[in-house]
């Protein structure tokens, strides 16, 4: 299982649209955006990694109010056993009149080769 595959299952299921990389249809009023930050094996004392740590950013757009929806995807992610290693208000783009919402998130999984 991998992080993303896991993050979209999850996140559709709130009613936002969602892509990974950049959002490739026209911009609905709001959607997600996931971007891969890291993969690591930094739970291991052996020289043989067992676990497999993987984070992602989610990028909320919205031209909306962003407070309910970034609640309604934090306690989710909460329920669905990620940690949250950062949120963050990016801003508010002029151009395009969305508000930008960060949140990390990272889950381990035992590695499978």
């Amino acid at each position: 299982m991998s992080l993303l595959s896991e993050l979209n299952t999850i996140v559709e299921s709130c009613g936002v649209p969602v892509e990974t990389g950049i959002f490739s249809d026209a911009a609905p009023d709001t959607y997600l955006v996931l971007t891969p930050l890291s993969d690591s094996f930094d739970l291991h004392a052996d020289n043989c990694p067992g676990i497999d740590t993987q984070e992602v950013r989610l990028s909320l757009f919205t031209k909306g109010s962003y407070t309910k929806q970034k609640n309604r995807l934090v306690r989710t992610l909460f329920g669905a056993d990620f940690y949250i290693t950062d949120r963050r208000y990016i801003g508010f783009e002029t151009d395009t009149g969305y508000h930008h919402y960060a949140i990390d998130v990272a889950k381990s999984y035992v590695w499978e080769e």
